[in-house]
């Protein structure tokens, strides 16, 4: 039987970051467990000092297919590419006509742009077209 997973991001800002990954895919801010308003209630129940409430977030695919993104606060900066990065499908199935591919791609490029992504080059091999980009914490992830 195939195991769920989740993907993880270190990261200064779990909030913030979970927030734009939740625009840029169609996820939504995990919930609060039950019997809680908010998060903010969860965590004052559990006693957590307020200057630790942005220690983690989520986010989760609200049709429960995707696997759910963790963010988890970190001291230390990112200093090296990730060895692991999303790829998001904003070009439409195999066998989209090339220049329409190209036109939707560069569309979700510039939508993520304006949630705080970065623009870094577009790139094609193979018949393939994509987008390098940068999330807020200069994470890498592509568009294609």
């Amino acid at each position: 039987m195939a195991k769920r997973v989740q993907v993880v991001f270190d990261c200064h800002d779990p909030a913030a970051l979970s927030r734009f990954w939740a625009q840029a895919l169609g996820y939504e801010l995990e919930p609060p467990p039950p019997g809680f308003a908010s998060w903010q209630d969860w965590l004052r129940a559990q006693k957590v000092p307020e200057d630790q409430w942005n220690s983690a977030s989520a986010c989760v695919d609200p049709e429960g297919v995707g696997p759910r993104l963790y963010f988890q606060r970190v001291p230390e900066g990112k200093v090296v590419k990730n060895r692991v990065h999303l790829d998001i499908i904003a070009g439409g199935p195999k066998g989209t006509a090339p220049e329409e591919r190209r036109a939707k791609v560069n569309a979700g490029a510039e939508r993520l742009v304006g949630l705080g992504a970065k623009r870094l080059q577009a790139r094609e091999e193979r018949g393939a077209y994509w987008v390098n980009m940068l999330d807020p914490e200069e994470n890498e992830f592509d568009v294609e």
